[in-house]
């Protein structure tokens, strides 16, 4: 596989692409792939990849409450892991936002070879939102690029798309977002200090900071994670909130319990796998019924996490 820079021009008629946000790469995205890459096969031309750098909303609507699924360092890697001939990171730059379908197949002809577009399932691009599939085939066959649409994902966890998987996670119903998604929802950042508040109950914590801004945060609320630090994979604990039994105030913070695990990892890079939701936070009556309620959360999580493993080994 190769990367594509903006700046790269391919000979006419060379290529069968694709093109879309693909935040999450999900299942739907995996089929649209694999559709692309026969597609291309077929015709003896390399199939390539189009992902946005920077996602739509982002760019026309300014929305900073707006939150990605994953950062593009891990979306162009799971996109590889797919294995197309070429992937392109294309910037979504307020210029290419008002071109028309019509212009923007043209570009894509022009630019990148593409001699046939692969549209996703209900996929909308080009200025005109409101113009449909048939629309893009016939500007398509004044273009001489032939355009095709997708077969729908019908697994057994359809409906399946990004909207949905964000929803999925804001509303901290994660197994539901691994299902649609193929893997765990990862969130990536730094053991930074924390309120070292844990130990002295008996769970110490390692406090993840520094994490991208433009991420998607899980409910507020206990879940069952595996830790990735370096290549060490660690069953534990998180806690997504603001510990009000311990009175923190309104700083949000992730904290994780990793189970019989007790190496100084601080300033360590940490990714975690929100394997299972475990309950909300609540306001607990003090620190017993803390110590408690964490011991029932430990239990249910490493059954949880050893359910998740045996699913996944067989």
């Amino acid at each position: 596989m190769k990367k594509l820079g903006e700046t790269d021009r391919l000979a006419a008629g060379t290529t069968v692409a694709t093109i879309g946000m693909f935040d999450g790469v999900h299942r739907g995205h995996a089929l649209l792939v694999d559709f692309l890459k026969q597609e291309a096969s077929a015709q003896g031309k390399q199939s390539l990849v189009i992902t946005f750098l920077h996602h739509p909303r982002q760019v026309l609507h300014h929305d900073d409450r707006f939150r990605l699924i994953m950062p593009l360092e891990d979306r162009l890697r799971h996109l590889e892991s797919m294995h197309p001939d070429l992937l392109l990171p294309l910037d979504f730059t307020p210029e290419l936002a008002q071109l028309d379908s019509y212009h923007f197949i043209e570009l894509l002809r022009d630019r990148y070879g593409v001699a046939e577009l692969v549209a996703g399932y209900n996929h909308r691009f080009g200025h005109n939102r409101g113009e449909t599939f048939e629309d893009y085939c016939r500007h398509g066959e004044r273009l001489g690029v032939k355009v095709v649409k997708a077969p729908e994902y019908l697994g057994p966890y359809a409906p399946v798309s990004s909207t949905i998987v964000r929803g999925l996670v804001a509303a901290g119903r994660v197994v539901d977002a691994m299902h649609c998604m193929g893997r765990p929802y990862m969130l990536k950042g730094k053991v930074v200090h924390g309120f070292h508040n844990g130990r002295g109950i008996g769970f110490p914590t390692a406090n993840v900071g520094e994490t991208d801004p433009q991420v998607l945060l899980p409910h507020n609320g206990a879940y069952a994670v595996l830790a990735h630090v370096g290549d060490q994979v660690l069953p534990g604990m998180a806690n997504v909130g603001y510990r009000p039994t311990m009175d923190n105030g309104h700083q949000l913070s992730i904290e994780v319990n990793l189970f019989d695990f007790d190496e100084d990892i601080y300033g360590a890079d940490i990714a975690l796998e929100f394997i299972s939701f475990l309950r909300l936070e609540f306001k607990m009556c003090g620190v017993e019924e803390l110590r408690q309620q964490l011991t029932r959360d430990r239990i249910n999580a490493q059954r949880l996490i050893q359910e998740y493993l045996s699913t996944k080994q067989s």
